[in-house]
């Protein structure tokens, strides 16, 4: 599979964007996709961000393997870092957010009202293209207030927003780093469509996706598409299987990967094979 690189204009701005109006920001919020806790974050981000209070919110926590989310959530715990599961969908988690991202910054808080002073609590929302950031802003603030969309990337600019309890919120575009030093984690973002279709090979991207089905979570893989024991099976082959038992046939006999692929990326990302989460936390030596 060829290396994956994206690195659009509108991201090398958002970077200076974060950079410039990190000295008005108590606390970062970093929004992930609970299905990819480590690949989808931007590697960037720790050294953009350095030692500014941080909560990660892993969106999506309906989509993925609530054991793994469990997982990882203590992985990061060990680190240092807080981590709530909340799902844009449902609504659930939502209301702890600011709840805690206020606390992250308590002991400041208490030191301003000692003063006389009630502090506006200022929040900074990051995180890469398509993991919720616009969703989640939206069930915080009550109302549509920043374009969303099912495509990668589609906020624009910097936006402040007030919420309710003296709290402002600035909005950030989805941002990727500037090339993928490290390709698994590419192709997870792909299957998760962080990065737009339109750049990959969907077919080549369908058949790894498979691979990693067959391993991590083959009785889901076979459970949607009523397919026997993959065991030893290479991923275009399941594809194919996956596609004739979808009746995806074409003139000779063929097979329309294509179709078969797009359908299995689909069907990935709506959780229709099942609560998928695209990689472990690993133990540190």
């Amino acid at each position: 599979m060829q290396d994956l690189q994206w690195y659009p204009g509108h991201m090398a701005k958002t970077r200076r964007l974060i950079e410039e109006n990190l000295k008005f920001i108590d606390v970062v919020v970093e929004i992930l996709d609970a299905r990819i806790p480590f690949s989808g974050r931007n590697p960037n981000f720790d050294d953009i961000i350095k030692n500014k209070p941080r909560l990660l919110v892993m969106n999506k926590s309906d989509l993925a393997d609530k054991n793994l989310t469990r997982q990882w959530i203590e992985a990061y715990k060990e680190k240092g870092l807080k981590v709530i599961p909340i799902s844009c969908t449902t609504g659930a988690g939502i209301n702890k957010v600011t709840a805690e991202a206020r606390a992250l910054i308590q002991d400041k808080i208490a030191r301003e009202k000692e003063k006389g002073r009630n502090r506006t609590l200022k929040i900074m929302m990051v995180g890469i293209p398509n993991v919720g950031k616009s969703s989640l802003i939206n069930r915080l603030i009550g109302k549509a207030s920043t374009k969303t969309g099912d495509r990668p990337g589609v906020t624009r600019g910097k936006q402040w927003l007030r919420l309710k309890g003296d709290i402002e919120l600035l909005d950030t575009p989805g941002i990727l780093p500037p090339k993928f030093e490290n390709q698994e984690a590419a192709k997870r973002l792909a299957y998760t469509g962080a990065i737009k279709d339109e750049i990959m090979n969907t077919e080549l991207l369908a058949y790894h996706l498979c691979e990693y089905l067959r391993e991590a979570y083959p009785e889901l893989l076979c459970a949607r598409y009523k397919l026997d024991s993959i065991n030893g099976l290479e991923g275009y082959e399941i594809l194919e299987k996956i596609g004739r038992k979808r009746g995806f046939v074409i003139s000779g006999g063929e097979i329309d990967m294509e179709r078969a692929a797009n359908m299995v990326l689909d069907e990935l990302r709506s959780a229709r094979i099942g609560n998928i989460t695209l990689e472990k936390p690993q133990k540190e030596s």
